[in-house]
C-alpha cells in the first residue's frame, strides 16, 4: 500500500502538471488559428491507452510517463514528422505564423509552469501557513555531524547569515549552505564567517545527509544498551551520559565527538544515574561509538521549542508565494554548483522517475503533495527554458534569432538541430532511468 500511495501521489502530480502546461501551448495555438492535431499527456510510441479524436484534434493518454505533449501543424518538434514541412505552409500551420504569435505559443507551457507554482505556494501559505524551525530559538546553538564540521560548522554555532543574507530557517539554511560561498555565525560570543568547504559538502552529499548534518542540542541519554561491552561496563537505560574521558559532555554532540578521539580505547565515562554520579569503565569501539541508542525523544523536545508556525492573511500569501517560487527557482539554478562540481560529485545523487517516488510520502499527504507539485512546477518551467534543441528553450532561441536578424532559421538547420536535442536528451533519460535501476538494485 506505500508503494502505491507513493505512486498514486507521483503520476497524479504529474498529470496535472504536464496537462497544464500543454494548456499553456495549445490555447494560445487555437487562439492564434493554429491547427493543433494531437494533445496528450504521457507518450505514445508505437500505442496510446486512450484516444479520441475531436474536431481537429486528437486527444489521448500515452503509456509511457514521461511527460506529455501537443503536435502543432508545420513545427518541427519532437516527433521529427518532416512529411508535411515538404510542401508550402499553409495559413494553419505554425511556420505560417509571425515570429510573435510563435514565441508566445512556445512560453506558453513555462509561463503556465511558473504561475501554477505561484498559485499553488500562495493557497499554501493562506490555508496551512507555514510551520518551521527558528535558527534565532537554539539557545544553546546547535549540534553538528561529523559532515558538518567539515563544512566548516561547529556545535553550539548559532546560524546568523548565508551569503550575507538572514538565514531565518533551518529547514531553508540546511539546504543554501551546500550551494553559499560563506556563512555567518555566532560562535563563542562572537560573529565569524567562513567560506563552505566543498568537501564537507561533498561528504554531506555522499552521505545522504542534506537534511541531517545539523540540528538541535540534546543531553546524551541511554534509550537502549546494543553491544555486550557496553553491557559488561554497567550502562543503563536512563543513563545520561556527563563526561567522557574527564572533558565535560553536557550534549550528545560532545560526547560523540569526544568518543572519537577515543577510538579502540577504554576510557572512565562519567553518567547521572538518578540524581548520582558514578564512572564506568568502557571500550570505544573502531568507529567511536560504545554500544548504545540515545533517546531521540529529547532532540525532538528540544526541536519542538524552535518550531513556529507563521500564518498569512490573503494580501500577503499572494507575494508570500511569488517569494517562495523566485527561491524555488533560485534553488533550481544553483543545484548546478554542486552537480556540475567535481569534488561534491552531486551528479550521483540526481534521480529520475523511480527515485523521485521512493522520496514521495508513504501516506497521502496533501499539504506534502501540493508543495512538491508546486516546487516541480518551477523545475519544469526552468528545464524547458533551457536553450537546448528539443525543449521549448531552444524553440523560443530560434525564434529570438529571427526576431533579431530579420529572417528565420533554415529548415534543415532547425531539423538538424531538433534531432541532435532529441538524441541529448534520449541518452540523459536513458542514464538517469539506468541510475535509477542501479541503485534500487544496489542500495549501497
Amino acid at each position: 500500500m506505500t508503494l502505491f500511495n507513493q505512486i498514486f501521489q507521483f503520476i497524479l502530480s504529474i498529470s496535472i502538471l504536464v496537462i497544464l502546461h500543454e494548456l499553456g501551448h495549445f490555447i494560445p495555438a487555437k487562439l492564434f488559428k493554429t491547427k493543433v492535431e494531437k494533445f496528450y499527456l504521457f507518450f505514445d510510441p508505437w500505442f496510446s491507452l486512450v484516444k479520441k479524436k475531436i474536431g481537429q484534434t486528437e486527444y489521448g493518454i500515452g503509456w509511457l510517463p514521461m511527460g506529455g505533449y501537443v503536435k502543432i501543424a508545420g513545427m518541427v518538434d519532437e516527433s521529427m514528422d518532416t512529411e508535411q514541412l515538404k510542401s508550402p505552409p499553409k495559413p494553419w500551420e505554425f511556420r505560417s505564423k509571425p515570429a510573435w504569435q510563435r514565441l508566445i505559443i512556445m512560453l506558453g507551457g513555462i509561463t503556465v509552469n511558473f504561475f501554477l507554482a505561484w498559485l499553488i505556494y500562495s493557497c499554501l501559505s493562506y490555508f496551512k501557513g507555514e510551520t518551521f524551525h527558528d535558527n534565532s530559538r537554539f539557545e544553546s546553538g546547535i549540534g553538528v555531524t561529523r559532515e558538518g564540521e567539515m563544512m566548516g560548522l561547529r556545535s553550539g554555532d548559532k546560524i546568523i547569515a548565508i551569503d550575507g543574507k538572514p538565514a531565518e530557517r533551518m529547514e531553508t539554511s540546511m539546504v543554501n549552505m551546500l550551494f553559499a560561498n560563506n556563512v555567518t555565525v555566532e560562535r563563542g560570543g562572537e560573529q565569524v564567517t567562513f567560506p563552505v568547504n566543498e568537501d564537507g559538502v561533498a561528504e554531506v552529499i555522499k552521505a545522504n545527509e542534506v537534511r541531517l548534518y545539523f540540528s538541535s542540542r540534546f543531553p546524551a541519554v541511554v534509550d537502549s544498551v546494543s553491544s555486550a561491552s557496553a553491557k559488561e561496563a554497567g550502562l543503563q537505560k536512563g543513563d545520561r551520559v556527563v563526561a567522557v574521558n574527564g572533558v565535560a559532555t553536557p550534549f550528545f554532540d560532545q560526547m560523540t565527538a569526544e568518543l572519537h578521539k577515543n577510538k579502540n580505547k577504554q576510557i572512565p565515562l562519567e553518567v547521572d544515574r538518578n540524581g548520582q554520579r558514578e564512572t564506568l569503565a568502557v571500550q570505544v569501539a573502531q568507529d567511536g561509538t560504545v554500544g548504545f541508542r540515545p533517546d531521540v525523544r529529547l532532540m525532538l523536545d528540544e526541536l519542538q521549542k524552535t518550531e513556529v508556525v507563521k500564518d498569512y492573511s490573503l494580501a500577503a500569501a499572494i507575494p508570500r508565494g511569488f517569494t517562495r517560487t523566485i527561491d524555488a527557482l533560485v534553488m533550481q539554478v544553483k543545484q548546478f554548483k554542486i552537480i556540475f562540481n567535481q569534488k561534491t560529485q552531486g551528479y550521483k545523487k540526481v534521480s529520475g522517475p523511480i527515485g523521485i517516488i521512493q522520496q514521495m510520502p508513504e501516506q497521502i499527504n496533501w499539504e506534502a503533495f501540493w508543495s512538491f507539485t508546486a516546487m516541480f512546477s518551477v523545475w519544469l518551467a526552468f528545464l524547458n527554458l533551457l536553450p537546448i534543441p528539443g525543449l521549448d528553450g531552444g524553440h523560443v532561441v530560434f525564434t529570438l534569432y529571427e526576431m533579431i536578424v530579420g529572417r528565420p532559421v533554415p529548415q534543415k538547420v532547425l531539423e538538424n538541430a531538433q534531432m541532435f536535442g532529441v538524441i541529448v536528451l534520449l541518452g540523459l533519460m536513458v542514464l538517469i532511468f539506468g541510475s535509477d535501476i542501479y541503485k534500487l538494485i544496489f542500495p549501497h
